[in-house]
Parts: structure tokens; sequence; C-alpha cells
């Protein structure tokens, strides 16, 4: 057990924290999250901490918030408004330990060592921790955790333990903490409960097995009962106190979906191979997962730290073999959001799967096709045709945004999003296309792709009004800049919108040459026909998008020109978001951009401008966001990047980097934001490696920070995989897999054969 409880060598592997602090443990315990896409389990303390059952806190504040996640696990609480969120399982990590009858605190006697470190190369959490208790006892604690990415269902608890002197009496009770809370009952038996959500008709089992050993000799529980072992010893100066722990967890999506048998052999399976074939399992999942996604950056140890951080969390929120569920704004890693999925999905976290592990990808893009009967059906309760996605969306894809939320100053808030915020159909089928384009899934395309694009196209034909003038309009809805609402005509909605229809009625051109018998089944069942498009064509072509003849400037929505300019750099070190600074109704008046917006266009359409556009669009709305938003930063530094402004896209993505990794506004309590995270990954990859996904081939167009000796990736690219490595005078591809494939390096072509390298120099 002790070389497992070693950490990998290399520092750049490792986020640590030393000593505690109570203020801060809420935003450590979700950096220092370990997932797989199925579980998700903070980083609080396994030993000494107390239960957590005070129900109101007002001054005071929790030290510990101990969470399991199970992904697709919904329900709906008893709040106000009512609001499906993720339900947490138990705490299967649990330990307490007594000397001489009084439990061990960290609190209570003297802290003499307190480490955290989260190994991100192995994808498991360590603590040592070093107490000398009130009566002058020394206890040593060390301890790992990991949840299994070879089996998802599975995790593993290791705790090393001793003491300084002889014949103490010790008792270690390891538990599942709040078992059921939430959950209605089904069967409880000794190592298995099985639970069921209050509505949703779900299921929850959980089972466990654990074993003591005290100098390799194993120990018999006292105590075996309902999830909970005991043990009793006398102890012995210096001797080695062994336990490993593995629990085993099933979501099951009805009442007789057989979660208890599921649970029970995910366990058996796993103690068959023992802890050691447990942990080397894992490790190798994590090695090849570090292989199709690790990132080499030399001259910038901390950018290289950054994102590795971020892969390792993004990483561990995904899992292919579900395609029911889909990546929460914070993941599994906190309460914030209540495990809502976002836009965020397809435009801030889509394209690294894409990149790095399309299989990913893949089943996060079919979660919106199985909830497209919730699109559909928010369109026609809206008065609309075609598939509006709900903005926040749980297992079902029916609309979670509560239309009333209370703010802080007891007044009563409308919230409009659920309602006005519809560029996230645009934003969804954007997704789909740029996944077919880059992995030639062709087969994605036929069974879903095709059918989201196309209902997502249906809505936004519908959604534009003609008008006297002519022209269709947009109106009563939200951007991106969420700080104007019931606004008319946003430019980034209405290009979305228009860019989705061009593409459908592409798409359905292609369909129809390529595929002609699955094009006639699709567009039978739909309700296709030539005179639907010819009045898509119309709505594209007439649709208002802000953009006027001979004019750079794009207006990001009707009237915005004419709204108050605030100088934002009078407000620079603020701790508060400029709509609580200005007030919300000033806000609404004023040009103050809560996020990226007209530059998220720029980000996402570059090929749609011309530079000039681009330059002039750029430099007109970088300097009136706020970045109120955490998604804000990396949208600009990407745009920055491309523009070769490295200097303003390194100090976005540095402040990026910063919103979790230093957490000074303590607003990574509720879960790291991992949006943010999928945004510093295209900072370095879109941004200054310059990778477009658009075309018929990988281009590149690289932008390094001036003191980046090298940025080295891989690619997965229609079935190939392409080592990418990029330094200041030269590009290098190495085709590791796959046939032939071209790559575009500044415009020009060149072509790279199975297994060779080919070096470019960079004029």
């Amino acid at each position: 057990m002790e070389r497992v409880l070693e950490p990998t060598a290399d520092p750049l592997w490792i986020l640590e924290e030393q000593g505690h602090n109570p203020l801060r443990e809420s935003g450590i315990e979700s950096r220092f999250t370990i997932a797989n896409g199925f579980l998700g389990v903070r980083g609080a303390r396994a030993v000494s901490r107390g239960p957590t059952w005070v129900s109101w806190l007002h001054t005071l504040t929790w030290s510990s918030w101990p969470r399991t996640y199970v992904a697709g696990l919904f329900d709906t609480p008893d709040t106000d408004p009512p609001v499906p969120a993720l339900v947490p399982a138990a705490d299967w990590l649990r330990v307490r330990i007594l000397v001489n009858g009084a439990p061990l605190l960290l609190r209570e006697g003297h802290l003499l060592a307190h480490e955290r470190k989260l190994d991100m190369n192995r994808g498991v959490m360590l603590t040592e921790w070093h107490q000398r208790n009130s009566r002058g006892v020394d206890v040593w604690v060390r301890t790992l955790r990991l949840v299994s990415l070879a089996d998802r269902a599975v995790g593993l608890q290791l705790l090393r333990l001793e003491l300084d002197r002889d014949n103490l009496d010790v008792r270690l009770e390891a538990s599942f903490e709040g078992a059921g809370l939430g959950l209605d009952p089904v069967l409880v038996e000794p190592d298995l409960g099985i639970w069921r959500t209050w509505q949703s008709g779900k299921t929850l089992a959980m089972t466990g097995a654990a074993s003591l050993h005290l100098d390799g000799r194993e120990v018999m529980p006292s105590l075996r009962d309902h999830l909970r072992w005991s043990w009793n010893w006398q102890s012995v100066a210096g001797q080695v106190v062994a336990l490993d722990r593995l629990a085993a967890v099933s979501r099951g999506d009805s009442p007789d979906g057989g979660a208890g048998r599921m649970a029970r052999e995910a366990l058996e399976r796993n103690r068959a191979i023992g802890w050691r074939g447990v942990v080397a399992a894992h490790e190798a999942a994590w090695a090849t997962r570090w292989e199709c996604s690790d990132i080499m950056v030399e001259g910038d140890d901390a950018a290289l730290r950054a994102l590795r951080f971020a892969i390792y969390h993004l990483n561990g929120s995904a899992n292919p073999a579900d395609e029911r569920v889909s990546i929460g704004a914070r993941a599994l890693t906190g309460d914030s959001y209540l495990g809502h999925v976002f836009w965020d999905t397809e435009i801030y976290l889509v394209p690294f799967y894409i990149v790095t592990w399309p299989e990913a990808a893949r089943a996060l893009l079919m979660y919106r096709y199985h909830t497209l009967g919730g699109a559909r059906a928010k369109a026609v309760r809206m008065g609309w045709r075609g598939a509006l996605y709900a903005w926040e969306s749980a297992d079902t894809g029916e609309e979670t945004t509560p239309e009333e939320i209370i703010g802080p100053d007891g007044q009563i808030i409308r919230v409009l999003c659920g309602r006005e915020e519809q560029h996230i159909s645009a934003d969804v089928a954007y997704a789909v296309m740029q996944y077919w384009r880059a992995s030639g899934d062709d087969g994605f395309l036929l069974e879903a792709g095709a059918e989201i694009v196309l209902e997502t196209a249906r809505f936004w034909a519908s959604r534009g009004v003609k008008e006297a003038d002519g022209r269709r309009h947009i109106r009563g809805v939200i951007g991106p800049d969420e700080f104007h609402e019931t606004i008319d005509d946003n430019a980034y909605t209405n290009i979305m919108a228009q860019w989705n229809i061009r593409t459908a009625l592409d798409l359905a051109a292609l369909l129809r040459e390529r595929w002609p018998a699955r094009w006639a089944e699709l567009a039978g069942r739909l309700g296709l026909d030539d005179a639907e498009f010819a009045s898509w064509r119309e709505a594209a072509d007439t649709l208002v998008t802000g953009q006027l003849p001979g004019v750079d400037l794009i207006e990001q929505f009707a009237g915005f020109f004419q709204l108050e300019e605030v100088d934002l750099a009078q407000y620079a070190g603020r701790t508060a978001a400029m709509d609580v600074l200005l007030g919300r109704e000033r806000t609404k008046r004023s040009q103050v951009i809560k996020q990226a917006d007209v530059v998220a266009l720029l980000a996402l359409l570059p090929d749609a401008f011309d530079a000039r556009t681009k330059l002039a669009n750029f430099r007109y709305y970088e300097p009136r966001c706020g970045h109120d938003s955490s998604l804000s930063r990396s949208m600009h530094a990407v745009v920055a990047a491309r523009m070769g402004d490295v200097d303003m896209a390194l100090r976005y993505f540095r402040a990026t980097a910063a919103i979790d990794l230093e957490d000074k506004a303590a607003g990574s309590a509720g879960g790291v934001h991992i949006a943010a995270l999928g945004g510093l990954w295209q900072t370095a990859i879109f941004g200054f490696a310059g990778l477009s996904l658009r075309g018929e081939a990988p281009a590149f167009d690289p932008h390094l920070p001036r003191d980046w000796q090298g940025l080295g990736f891989g690619v997965h690219w229609r079935g190939r995989r392409i080592r990418v490595r990029i330094e200041p005078d030269a590009l290098t591809a190495t085709l590791e897999a796959g046939e032939q494939v071209p790559i575009l390096v500044r415009g020009v072509a060149h072509e790279i054969p199975p297994g060779e390298t080919v070096r470019i120099a960079l004029g």
C-alpha cells in the first residue's frame, strides 16, 4: 500500500493544499473532486468531521461539504419553485477513529501537518495528516481515493494508520453516511442498500466491502451491518493499520431496472481482482486518456499545470457509455445549478471531446437527440414549430429553469432565460455539425444529427416573423449577454439562426444525394417538402442580422448603440458584478455586456466575417464587456489569439485559469466552472495553436505566446490520430494512426502518410 500512496513524482501533475482553512474548504473540495463521468466525489475529508445535519446556518458555514454525485440521478425536492436536482448518494468514504473512546478530530489537540494532493496523472486524491490529540498521542493517517475510470460503477478507498503508543483502545468505523437521504428505502441489507427517488422513478443501489489489516494480518470486524463496519484492537506503537474499502453504485432509470444486481456484479468483479488490480486498471485507463488528451507547454509551467487541471476535470466529466446524461454547469463537482445542462456543454465542452475523445462527444450529442421530444414540446407550447431546447435541462429535456427566484434582498426576481434565451437550439446544431465534420461519423448524422439540425432550423424559420419592412425579426429574446433581457434582433441569436437554417438546407441536399433512402424516410416522418425549404431559404435571406452594407460594426441588438456608455476601466479591481454595482435597471440601459456576445460570433463563425469586420467588432465590444460570467474571458482569448494579439489572449488565458485555481471570490464552492475549463483548453488549441475543424482537413494558424517554446497535443480527425508540435518557427505533425491525411498550415496543404512526420516552416 505504501507505493500507491505516493504521488506522481513530476510536480506539474500535482495540485497541492497544505494546512487546513475551514473558510476555503468548500472550494478546495470542488477542485480536488475525483470523477469518472458516472460518479463524482468531492475532495472532502474522509476522517475527522462531524455530521452535516444543521438545517439553518445563518452566519455559520459548513467546514466540509461531502458529496457523491451519480450522473443522471435527478429528482424534484420539496423546494419552491419545484426544480429537478441531482440527488446526492451516500458518502461511502466516511471513517471515524476513536482512541480510548475519544474521536480523533482535526479541531481538537494539535494539528502538526495536513496535506491534500490531487494526482491528476493517476486520477486519485491523496491525503497525509499528522495529529497530536489532547492526550499527547501522535497519529498519522494517509489515504487514497479514486472512482475507477476502468469500471465506472466502482470507488476505492485506502487508509493507512499509525499511532505512537502501545495499549491504546482503538476503534475504526467505516460507514456510508447519509444513505438514502432524500430517497425512499426499497431494500436495506448488511452490504446492500436500494433506494427510490420520490418522483422521477429512478433507483439507486449501493454496495460495499471492507477489510482491515494489522501489520498484514486481517482482522475481522466486530460489527458489520447496514453498510457499516467497525473494528477494535489494542495499539502497538508503529504498527501499520491498513483499511481498504470498495463501493459499487448503480442507477436504475425505472423501478425494475436491476440496479441492485448491477451494483453487486460490479462489486464482485472488482473484489475478484483486489484493490491492487482496481488501482492498476484505473491507472491504465487514465494513462490512455492522457495519451489522447495531454498537452505539452514548454516555457510556461503555470500554463501547463492549468491546462492539465482543466483536462483532468474534462476527462472526469464524460461517460461515453451513457447517452442519457450530459455534463452540468459544475459537472459532478458541486451543487451549484443543481446538475442542470446549459449551452455551455455544446459550445465550451464538446469541442474538447471532438478533438480528444470522439466517443464522448457523440454520447453528449446523443443526449440532445434523446431529449428532442422535450425540445419539440417546448416549441409547440410557446407557439412555434420544430425544436426549441430547454435553457436548463436535466434528464428528460423538459425546461427546468425556474420562472421566479427570491433574491438576496428577499425580493422576487423573474427569471426570463427559460423563455427568452433561445440561441441554445442553434448552439446544439452547431455542435452536431462540428462533430460530424471532424469525426466523419455518418452513422451519427443519419441516426440523430440530421434530425436535430433540421428540427432546430424549422424552429428558427417559424421564430423569425416577417414585418412591414419586408425583413424577418426575432423579438423578445436574451442573447449570451444576459444583462439585457427581452431585446429584439440579437445579433448572436439571429446570425446563429441564419447559419442553422442554411446549414439545414445544405444538409438536406446532401442527404438527398448521398443517402436517398434515409432521406425519404426522414423527410416523410418529419413532413419536410420543397415548399417548406423554400420558406426556410426566404427566412434566412430576410432575417435581420445587425449587419449593414458598408458598415463594419454589428449592432449587438436593436438599439444597443443608443445605450449609455460606461467606462469599465473606472471599475478595475471590483469584486462585485457590474449589475450589482450599477443596479439592474441602469445596467439594462447601458452598453455594459455580461459576457461575449458579438465576440462569441467571431469565435464560432470566423469565416462569416472579413478581417476588418472582426477587428472592428472586437475592438468595440471587448472594452464594453464586464466578464461577469466565467464563460467570457476564454471566448475573448480565442478571438484575440486568432487576430494575433497574443499578449491580450494570454492575459485572458491566465484570468480564466485563475477562476478555479485561485478562487479569490470563493466561487468554486459550488463546483468547478467546467465550461471555463473547456474554454481554457480552446484558448490553447483553437487560439494559440490556431486549429480549425471547419473544412475538409484540420487547419492550423499558430500564434504562440512569446515565452512558449513549444506546444504539443493530439488531434482526432476522421479516424486518424495526429500528433502536433508547434514551435516558434515550425509545426511538426506525425500521423500516429489511420490513413494518409492532409493538413493545412496557414492555408497551404501538406500530406502526411501513415506513420510519417512532416515538419513545416512557419514563415
